[in-house]
């Protein structure tokens, strides 16, 4: 996708427009909620995705990009208030100006938030088997056989043969 920036801040132009806001390390989730507060108009793109944590699959969701987010403002709005808001640093400039950002590039990050979570491990995966008696031996995943076994695939002696076994003895190849 070709992403483009519009031109610079026209005074003449009040439609509202998406800018980017630097926020302090750490604080993008902070700045948005006092922004949100201020009556601002914010989009700060997260995306999820399944993780296994100590033998638990976990929805983990995190900034896309961690330090930003969006804010959209008309070119006469107050922008002295976004300086004094705790979690932000500045917003995105270049020679002193703000640079507007095309809003099909919003668009487009809401149409891809809004997609699946990513699942930790899909059925065809190649994983590697670490614990009990099949350990350092590879298989393939199937499928989950409720919350905390799996399904594999493994090659014993020529032939393919289904196993069950506990989720934290399988890692990803």
């Amino acid at each position: 996708m070709n992403v483009s920036v519009a031109n610079p801040i026209n005074t003449a132009d009040t439609a509202p427009a998406w800018y980017l806001v630097h926020c302090k390390p750490r604080q993008d989730e902070r700045a948005e909620e006092n922004l949100l507060r201020q009556g601002y108009t914010c989009y700060r793109p997260q995306h999820s995705y399944e993780r296994v944590v100590r033998s638990r699959r976990l929805i983990i969701t995190e900034s896309l990009f961690p330090g930003y987010l969006f804010i959209q403002l008309a070119a006469g709005a107050n922008w002295a208030p976004l300086r004094s808001t705790r979690g932000v640093y500045r917003i995105v400039s270049f020679g002193g100006t703000p640079l507007r950002l095309d809003n099909s590039l919003i668009i487009h990050l809401q149409q891809r938030a809004a997609e699946a979570i990513t699942p930790a491990f899909s059925a065809g995966d190649s994983v590697r088997i670490i614990q009990g008696g099949f350990a350092e031996l590879d298989a393939v995943f199937i499928s989950m056989d409720g919350e905390q076994r799996v399904i594999l695939l493994l090659n014993m002696l020529n032939r393919q043969q289904k196993i069950s076994m506990p989720l934290v003895s399988i890692i990803k190849n």
